[in-house]
Order: structure tokens, then sequence, then C-alpha cells
């Protein structure tokens, strides 16, 4: 791993933990083990650093759930039930419950930097579309009511998981998410 990307990957955790604006360069520097030559000779600024954090981040979402799940030659409802679970593994993993990294970054920059929202909005709009196609393939195959509208669907799909996501980590409890998940896969016939 190269320094910058290693600065990268430190910073994602940082921000993940504390938020982008709590995050400060100092936060960084210490975490990293670099001095401020350093980070400057591969980021310009902080904001610098942070786009370069949502788009490493999103890198490995539109990897680890689009690529790997979503392109997958598997049947829609199969998908649809790794992507969940794919979720809920991620979850389950941290002791702590920091939410999730690309949510927490919408919620807190969509409404004051463009560039942030529009990266973020990108990968969502590509999830939502994965789900989308997934519910086609499965009104096609008569999973699915003929009538469910599937673009519908998708986004509240995603919204229930990400709600589910954000009550978690408020609660600090994953049963919250796992009812979530339990609850999309019996209203869309998952089971």
């Amino acid at each position: 791993m190269s320094k910058k990307q290693e600065i990268i990957t430190v910073s994602r955790e940082i921000i993940h933990s504390k938020g982008y604006q709590a995050t400060s360069i100092n936060d960084i520097l210490q975490a990293a083990s670099i001095g401020k030559g350093q980070f400057y000779h591969y980021f310009s600024s902080k904001y610098d650093l942070g786009l370069a954090v949502v788009e490493d981040l999103v890198h490995d979402l539109d990897s680890q759930l689009i690529n790997e799940i979503f392109h997958s030659k598997e049947e829609a409802k199969t998908r649809l039930n790794k992507m969940l679970d794919w979720n809920l593994t991620f979850h389950t993993e941290t002791k702590s419950k920091p939410g999730c990294p690309v949510g927490n970054l919408a919620i807190e920059m969509s409404e004051h930097d463009e560039a942030f929202r529009v990266k973020i909005k990108e990968f969502f709009d590509r999830w939502i579309s994965e789900v989308e196609a997934a519910l086609a393939e499965m009104v096609e195959q008569n999973q699915l009511d003929p009538e469910t509208d599937r673009k519908k669907s998708a986004e509240a799909i995603v919204a229930m998981i990400q709600g589910g996501i954000l009550l978690m980590k408020n609660q600090q409890d994953i049963e919250i998410l796992i009812h979530v998940m339990d609850i999309i896969r019996k209203q869309y016939n998952l089971y």
C-alpha cells in the first residue's frame, strides 16, 4: 500500500468514527504517524483528503456491493438476500456501531458541500438502480406482484436499510437492523 493510500485508509477510519467535520488534520497526522509536510505532499487540504476518502469508500462499496453481489450471475432473489446479508455482516462485525460510512457522510455533508453530495448520490443511485433491476427480474419470474413499482420499491429498500442503520447507530443495538432486514425479506418475498 502506498503512503498516500495508507493516509486515506487511516483517515477513512477516523472520519467514520468521528465525522468529517470533527476530524482534524492533527488527528490524521497522529494516526498515520506522519508530519504536515508529508500530508501536504499528497493532499492540498483536509477537503482534498475528504474527497479522496469519499472516492476510496465509494470504490470499495462499488466493488463489494455492486460488482461482487449485483453483477454476479445469481438469480435476483439471491442477489437481494446477499445485499441484505452483506449489510448486516458489515455492521455486526464492528463492536461499536458507528453506522454506515457513506450514510454518515451523506447526512453530515450533503447540505454543506455539493462535491461530497454528488459523489455520494452517484453511489446511492447505482445501488438503487441495481435493486430496481433485481426487483424487475423477480416480477418477470412471477416472484413479485406485477403491479410492484420497482423504482419506488428500490428507493424504499435502500432507505429502509439506511434508516435501520441510523437507528441501530443511535440505539447501539444490532437487533434493530436485523428487524429491518426481516421486514424487507417478508415484504419482497425474499425467503
